[in-house]
């Protein structure tokens, strides 16, 4: 793009002098010209041609001097840069110009080679400001995007690197999470669009910060639906252990909620979460038009299944042995070897625990239950009657009487 220079000047020669001294570079079409005789004119061209790149301009001059032009220059959004021409014994002026935001300056009379090479300076100048202003539109661009699935500090990092950083598709350990919302499909024919808009803005709002609290990744919305990665794209050598404690707070916060709602007569349903840990191809899978960071494989798959594995269980929370494993200090007990959908191998699957509901008796019990269950000892349907006749309201152990009570055996279970 050509250069293009606005001279403020009321000397009636200069102008002439100036096409004549830079006719090369104007024939080359290396640069362009404009002219005023004030700064009230000098403002009307720039009016009139926006793409002006830099002002040379006099001092003093009839109607409006340079240093009020440069005050006005100073003041507009696309500010320009200014050399500013003065006499030599005119130093004060050319001080008060310089503190005021002109870029250079040069003293009459012009000496030409000296004004061509200010004015390529400048000109570098203006080309370097004009590419920093561009990266930093990109890099707010792509943080715009970005923060719709990293948290604050992880898109912030991306979108300054300037580079692919994990985005490009690979595969990686990761830990993911699935939510998902009982009788939501339900819920959407019964409910006034209005209502429904404030309940599932308000719920992915809350969740979302809680995954980004916990510098996870949304991977997906589908509906009422969220995927979540740990590990991806950057490395976390925790995450498993961020997994169990994001999936805890989703699911606290996701209580909370309903309870809310319900007050307000609002049935909405319980959010129930899966989480699995393996490996899984990650990026961007939106190709060159869309972005789509996401992942894919049987880890993710697991997670889902798990997911709905807390139907059938009555949990809310249901982890893979792998996660569990992972944290090195996981709070939980023992679901059982589910036989999932899709799989011809059991998972050993868990419930995690708050740590007040670890510490207290009910999961000792549950454990010296589930301990006979796996070991096939018959005592263990009377030990899980006797703990669901103590706390009635434990899902997970009226599952496995419910399990006993029809004849089943062991801790291996299908689940449809």
């Amino acid at each position: 793009m050509t250069p293009t220079i606005l001279v403020v000047d009321d000397e009636p020669d200069l102008e002439a002098l100036v096409l004549q001294k830079f006719r090369k570079r104007i024939r080359e079409g290396t640069v362009t010209f404009v002219f005023a005789r004030d700064g009230i004119e000098a403002l009307q061209s720039i009016e009139a041609h926006p793409h002006v790149d830099l002002v040379v301009s006099d001092i003093n001059m009839p109607r409006m001097d340079g240093l009020s032009l440069l005050a006005r220059l100073q003041e507009a959004d696309d500010k320009k840069s200014t050399i500013i021409v003065s006499a030599y014994g005119d130093m004060s002026n050319i001080r008060t110009a310089m503190n005021r935001g002109a870029f250079d300056f040069l003293t009459k009379p012009i000496d030409f080679g000296d004004l061509e090479l200010t004015i390529d300076k400048t000109i570098r100048h203006v080309e370097m400001m004009r590419d920093a202003r561009r990266r930093q539109a990109e890099a707010e661009r792509a943080h715009a995007s970005l923060s719709r699935y990293f948290s604050p500090q992880i898109a912030s990092r991306l979108a300054s690197d300037g580079e692919s950083n994990g985005m490009e598709v690979h595969r990686r350990d990761v830990a993911t999470i699935f939510t998902d919302i009982t009788g939501f499909t339900s819920l959407v024919e019964t409910t006034a669009p209005e209502v429904l808009s404030a309940l599932l803005n308000e719920y992915m709002a809350g969740m979302i910060d809680i995954v980004f609290a916990h510098e996870g990744t949304v991977a997906k919305i589908i509906g009422d639906a969220i995927q979540i990665l740990f590990n991806a794209p950057g490395d976390q050598p925790d995450y498993a252990t961020r997994a169990v404690a994001c999936a805890h707070d989703l699911d606290v916060w996701a209580q909370g909620f309903r309870e809310r709602w319900k007050i307000q007569g609002v049935n909405f349903g319980v959010t129930r979460i899966g989480v699995h840990a393996g490996p899984a191809l990650v990026g961007n899978f939106g190709g060159n038009r869309f972005f789509d960071y996401t992942a894919y494989g049987d880890t993710v798959n697991i997670a889902a299944r798990l997911e709905g594995a807390n139907k059938f269980l009555g949990t809310r929370i249901c982890v893979s042995a792998a996660v569990a494993d992972g944290t090195g200090a996981f709070r939980g007990r023992p679901v059982g070897d589910l036989m999932l959908r899709g799989r011809s191998e059991p998972l050993r699957a868990y419930e995690p625990l708050s740590a007040e509901a670890f510490k207290g008796p009910a999961t000792a019990q549950y454990s010296e239950a589930f301990a006979k269950l796996e070991a096939g000892d018959a005592a263990a349907m009377p030990a899980f009657a006797a703990l669901v006749g103590s706390h009635a309201d434990d899902a997970l152990a009226g599952f496995h009487l419910r399990r006993l009570l029809n004849g089943a055996k062991g801790v291996r279970m299908q689940l449809e």
